[in-house]
């Protein structure tokens, strides 16, 4: 098993791994929108998305795996209202993977963070 990990404060903190390999699957954790560099978040749902997916790309690259091996992928929106701002970065990263896919409306940790993208994906 590989544990692949950001170095983010709150994994640390929570005592999570960023993904984790076991044989063919990669485990991707819940991810929100910072910029892991700079940790800085930004405003917009979309924006915050494609930073989502950023860290996601980069999580699994480090496990050996693509966004093409994404086959299961879960969105979780603080506001239904957000959805249509989201939508286009979804399809910017995952329109032509098209995973299996589950969209909840629910509330995050911060108030700052509208969206978590937690994906599992396999090779083969």
């Amino acid at each position: 098993m590989q544990r692949i990990s950001t170095g983010s404060p709150f994994e640390a903190a929570m005592g999570y791994s960023r993904a984790v390999v076991k044989g063919p699957w990669c485990f991707v954790s819940g991810v929100t929108g910072y910029d892991y560099a700079t940790m800085v978040m930004p405003d917009n749902i979309a924006d915050q998305a494609r930073n989502c997916f950023a860290t996601i790309a980069w999580a699994l690259k480090q496990g050996g795996f693509t966004m093409e091996d994404v086959v299961r992928v879960q969105y979780t929106v603080t506001d239904a209202a957000l959805v249509d701002a989201l939508i286009p970065a979804l399809g910017e990263a995952l329109g032509d993977i098209r995973p299996a896919a589950t969209m909840v409306i629910a509330g995050l940790i911060r108030p700052e963070m509208k969206v978590e993208i937690e994906v599992t994906a396999l090779k083969g």
